[in-house]
């Protein structure tokens, strides 16, 4: 019942004493307005939230879930207690954060993206982002996490609650790491990403590993798979959760190759790519670099008659070389062929034995 309270609790922070939007009055915006925070339930809310559908409400009452707005419950207890304001925002003046830490795309890589607008559109937003004035343009915001939230209310042409705190560019990387951890943790390939990103801005190694919760060793494991992989490919190919960070050192490896390179870039213009889930994008380059890699066989010598006319092929590509007489040729032929190759072995093996007695 913990989890339930917490639930209804997270909700009427949100849903009791939110203001309604300009759009929703017809009044100009002014700027960010300051949302109620808290409602003590001395008074019932002025407009309920309405409730929410079988599927959705299913999910909602999933532990994790549960756990989830718990958390988020705390969290923003803490930052209004700590005399924090949730505003509500036009989305059109929030940015994302200068460091790009995923690629999913929404729709197709990241199912629950759908599901967050679902829940978005029935209960409301009900965890703030995290902004920063923007620090080049005058009554713009950056963001540090939220970035999935800040889409869905797009697509729905809502206001954004966020908290707004002036952060320094390692508060806002850290901030962006710790609720990547949290909520969906980034594929080996975003994570190497995101470090490499970081690097080339000139931060600091210890706040790029503090940022994705990682040691020295990983962290420099994340920037050489960066180095080694084409951007552009990785940005087609996409997270690929399921590719763990040996296979994309194992794709890096194969890349140093130009023919390789060839091959990857042919693979990701084929329609059978563009038709894949981003797993499967993976599996098509890695298998198709991996084929590449592999010597071809040995092309089969064509033994030929005084006429020109193949009659048999010698295969050398294995351990025990063979000869295939091509289809038709005569069994008289055949027995002799045989028994010409059992006089010339035998004739061999006494020129061997002759060898070895001097």
């Amino acid at each position: 019942m913990a989890g339930n309270n917490r639930k209804n609790e997270l909700r009427a922070l949100f849903m009791g004493g939110a203001p309604a939007s300009p759009q929703a009055t017809g009044e100009p915006s002014a700027g960010p307005a300051e949302l109620t925070p808290v409602n003590d339930g001395s008074t019932p809310a002025a407009n309920p939230p309405r409730a929410a559908s079988g599927a959705v409400k299913a999910m909602g009452l999933s532990l994790g879930s549960i756990t989830r707005e718990a958390e988020e419950a705390r969290a923003l207890r803490e930052a209004l207690t700590a005399g924090e304001r949730v505003v509500s925002l036009d989305p059109a003046l929030v940015e994302a954060s200068f460091i790009e830490d995923r690629l999913t795309d929404g729709e197709v890589d990241d199912p629950d993206f759908l599901a967050l607008v679902e829940s978005i559109r029935e209960n409301g937003q009900q965890s703030p982002i995290l902004v920063r004035p923007h620090p080049d343009k005058q009554g713009h915001y950056q963001t540090a996490y939220g970035h999935r939230r800040l889409k869905a209310v797009r697509r729905l042409e809502l206001q954004v609650k966020a908290i707004v705190r002036p952060l320094s560019d390692d508060e806002l990387v850290l901030a962006q790491g710790k609720e990547n951890a949290e909520r969906r943790n980034l594929s080996f390939i975003e994570r190497a990403l995101f470090a490499a990103a970081l690097a080339a801005r000139g931060f600091d190694r210890k706040v790029i590993g503090d940022a994705l919760a990682v040691q020295k060793s990983e962290l420099s494991r994340l920037l050489q798979v960066a180095d080694s992989m084409p951007h552009h490919l990785v940005r087609a190919i996409g997270p690929a959760p399921k590719a763990g960070r040996a296979r994309w050192m194992a794709i890096g490896a194969l890349l140093e190759r130009e023919d390789a390179r060839a091959g990857a870039e042919e693979e990701i213009a084929s329609p059978e790519f563009r038709a894949a889930d981003t797993d499967q994008r993976f599996q098509l380059v890695f298998d198709r670099l991996s084929q590449g890699d592999r010597p071809e066989p040995e092309k089969p010598q064509e033994l030929k008659d005084e006429a020109g006319q193949v009659f048999a092929r010698l295969r050398r590509d294995g351990k025990a070389p063979t000869i295939e007489f091509v289809p038709g040729t005569h069994p008289v032929f055949v027995k002799e062929a045989v028994a010409i190759l059992a006089k010339c072995h035998a004739n061999f093996e006494q020129r061997q034995k002759s060898l070895r007695g001097r």
